[in-house]
């Protein structure tokens, strides 16, 4: 098999009929042509064209490659990922979380045989959405079943973004699973693949039912409120259920928690289980109308149906030394409410699978170092993040507090063209209120810097919708080269443990942590 790289085609390119195209473009007789990769080239805005990377068989490989030798063509052999074993009986691991990194590690410990047992403190997607669906309505917050907790984890209502800083051979077998579990081949090559908050639902649930044919189990409104142990050992869990309180006897825990799991990390406090404060970002969430960043990303072929709603993502190092950047840009997307805690407000955003909303946004954060807020306590982020959220709580009485862009800058005033998309509603007022200053004047140096680099990300009608604090864990659960906690038999893992941001790297980080558990049985 042959790969060729970094081939331009026109927008209008039938991607339906692979095997003609490629063959006539590179005058060879091709029995089969996958695409590999698909990125929108819009570097020059007179000529967007989509970047590609073909998989070709030929009858003779050999000869054609040496005649491909302008082009970045290469073998191509694939390597595929197989799915760890165990050999003889043990007892069934516990999965603490129902996220990305629970449910691959769950998915991984079932096809080894091992019948994982899962714990997730929230309920199943199709509950959920109703949880979530009556808060946008009235505003009541279920703490164990929101935006942040439940089948899914914060994942399931977002924009569903796969792609991720890290290379790792295991983002294949991640990216093949949600394919195959309902989220369509095209997360396979496109160079930038989401999923989107309603198939997500649908494909949240067909992993959950392969992990119960494979002899899981998945027990949901069961949320972990102790570790004990024996010999600085695992010994068993404590269980909050809608029974009672009950004691489960095991010998591995991986904890899969996301970075809202705050009773979680004050109890692994209590238990002395090692953690360290980590740096985070802070900041707010920006909307734009969509078509606004099409034109700026696509100029004249703003609109074009091959290319969709048009993405940015942006980072500047400002003149404090801080890091500014975007962070999971929802394209036609909507801002919600993310609150788990009452008397707290958090907000994210999100967009469903054909991204078709009025509005961008993004989240534009603000690095926060240990040294702002580290006192004496490993917990001193979170306490940093909650007190944010309670402000927040207090100036918008309840709801989001937001402002038009041109009042935060103090440039300009808005035309009324971008309307806030939070279904629970909004209270307009000073961002300055609710964010500590070091982060307000951050983001008014680096939005007008992004202002050079995408047209109109500053302008006045534009709305920041505040806060924004929970990019990622506040702390990092220590573990050793083989994934143990300073509790034997305890693997933290994702995203709330420090080791993943994002769908992908959290799913990977559950398939390294189970394959390191099975290693230890074997």
């Amino acid at each position: 098999m042959i790969i060729i790289r970094n081939i331009k085609m026109p927008l209008d390119t039938d991607f339906g009929d692979l095997k003609a195209a490629v063959s006539k473009k590179f005058n060879i007789n091709a029995r089969s042509v996958r695409l590999f990769k698909k990125a929108v080239d819009a570097r020059r805005k007179d000529d967007v064209c989509f970047n590609c990377a073909f998989l070709v068989e030929t009858d003779n490989d050999t000869a054609v490659l040496k005649r491909l030798k302008k082009y970045d063509a290469a073998e191509y052999r694939e390597k595929p990922y197989i799915f760890p074993a165990v050999s003889g009986k043990y007892s069934r691991p516990v999965v603490v979380g129902f996220g990305p990194c629970g449910m691959f590690a769950a998915l991984s410990l079932a096809k080894a045989g091992l019948c994982p047992i899962v714990l997730e403190r929230g309920r199943d997607v199709d509950r959920r959405m109703l949880d979530v669906g009556r808060f946008f309505a009235t505003n009541e917050l279920d703490e164990s079943s929101n935006i942040q907790f439940g089948e899914g984890g914060a994942g399931t209502f977002s924009d569903g973004k796969l792609n991720t800083g890290i290379k790792d051979p295991r983002i294949a077998t991640v990216l093949k699973t949600f394919a195959d579990h309902g989220a369509g081949e095209k997360i396979l090559y496109d160079s930038k693949p989401h999923i989107g908050t309603d198939v997500l639902v649908k494909v949240v649930r067909s992993i959950r039912q392969e992990i119960i044919a494979l002899g899981g189990e998945v027990l949901f409104e069961h949320k972990l409120t102790d570790i004990k142990s024996v010999n600085c050992r695992v010994t068993s869990v404590t269980v909050e259920t809608p029974d009672g309180i009950k004691e489960m006897p095991c010998d591995n825990v991986l904890l899969c928690v996301g970075h809202s799991a705050r009773d979680t990390f004050e109890m692994l406090k209590k238990r002395n289980i090692e953690m360290q404060p980590k740096p985070f970002a802070v900041g707010a969430r920006i909307e734009h109308q969509q078509s606004q960043i099409d034109r700026a990303q696509y100029g004249d072929f703003a609109g074009h149906p091959s290319l969709g709603a048009a993405d940015y993502r942006l980072a500047e190092h400002i003149s404090n030394g801080r890091g500014v950047f975007t962070f999971c840009m929802c394209p036609g997307g909507e801002v919600v409410n993310a609150s788990s805690e009452k008397g707290r407000i958090a907000v994210n955003g999100m967009s469903y699978n054909a991204r078709d909303g009025r509005n961008a946004n993004s989240a534009v954060l603000v690095g926060v170092d240990t040294a702002d807020y580290f006192k004496n306590d490993v917990l001193d982020g979170m306490y940093f993040q909650r007190e944010i959220e309670e402000k927040a709580y207090s100036v918008g009485k309840g709801l989001p507090v937001s402002e038009n862009l041109g009042s935060f800058l103090g440039q300009g005033v808005s035309d009324g063209s971008v309307t806030p998309t939070v279904k629970t509603g909004v209270t307009f007022g000073k961002i300055e209120d609710v964010l500590p200053r070091f982060v307000t004047d951050s983001l008014k140096e680096g939005i007008l810097l992004f202002d050079r680099k995408l047209k109109g990300f500053a302008d006045p009608s534009a709305v920041l919708t505040a806060p924004e604090t929970r990019s990622s864990s506040p702390v990092k659960i220590i573990r050793d080269e083989c994934g143990v906690a300073s509790l034997k038999g305890l693997y933290p893992c994702g995203e709330g443990a420090g080791y993943a941001g994002g769908i992908t790297s959290a799913a990977v980080d559950g398939l390294k942590t189970a394959e390191r558990i099975i290693e230890s049985l074997n």
